[in-house]
C-alpha cells in the first residue's frame, strides 16, 4: 500500500511539473500589449488568470499544489458557465464555451518544452479560444 501512494505521489508530480513547464511555455510567449482591443484584453485575461492559478498552488505546501491545479478548472468551468450565460443564444456561447475547453486541453498536449517558442501556436481571433 505504502508503494501505491509513493507512486501516485510521484505521478502527481510528473503532472504537475508538466502543467508548470507549459505554463511557463504559454506565459513566455504571451504578447506583451497595452492594446485597446478585445484580442488584446483576452489575452490579458488569459495571462492573468494563468498567473493567479500559479500564484495560488505557490501559496500551498507542495504537497496540496497538484490537488488545487486537478480543482482549478471547475472554478474556471463555473465561471466560464456563468459569463456564457449572459450571452446571447443566438451567438451559441454554450458550444463556444466547450470548444475553447478543448482548444485548452488539446493545446497542452501540443506544448513540449523543448520546443520553447519555435512550436506553433493556433490562436483563432475569429473565435479567440483561450
Amino acid at each position: 500500500m505504502c508503494g501505491d501512494l509513493d507512486e501516485e505521489n510521484g505521478f502527481e508530480t510528473a503532472l504537475y511539473a508538466r502543467f508548470r513547464s507549459h505554463s511557463n511555455i504559454l506565459l513566455a510567449k504571451s504578447p506583451k500589449t497595452e492594446e485597446r482591443t478585445v484580442n488584446a484584453a483576452l489575452d490579458r485575461l488569459f495571462k492573468d488568470a494563468m498567473t493567479r492559478a500559479i500564484r495560488d498552488q505557490d501559496s500551498l505546501e507542495e504537497s496540496d499544489r497538484y490537488e488545487l491545479l486537478s480543482m482549478q478548472p471547475l472554478v474556471f468551468a463555473r465561471l466560464a458557465g456563468f459569463l456564457a450565460a449572459h450571452a446571447s443564444l443566438q451567438e451559441d456561447p454554450l458550444r463556444k464555451v466547450v470548444e475553447a475547453l478543448m482548444h485548452g486541453y488539446t493545446e497542452a498536449e501540443r506544448l513540449r518544452p523543448h520546443h520553447g517558442h519555435d512550436h506553433d501556436h493556433d490562436h483563432d481571433h475569429d473565435h479567440h479560444h483561450h
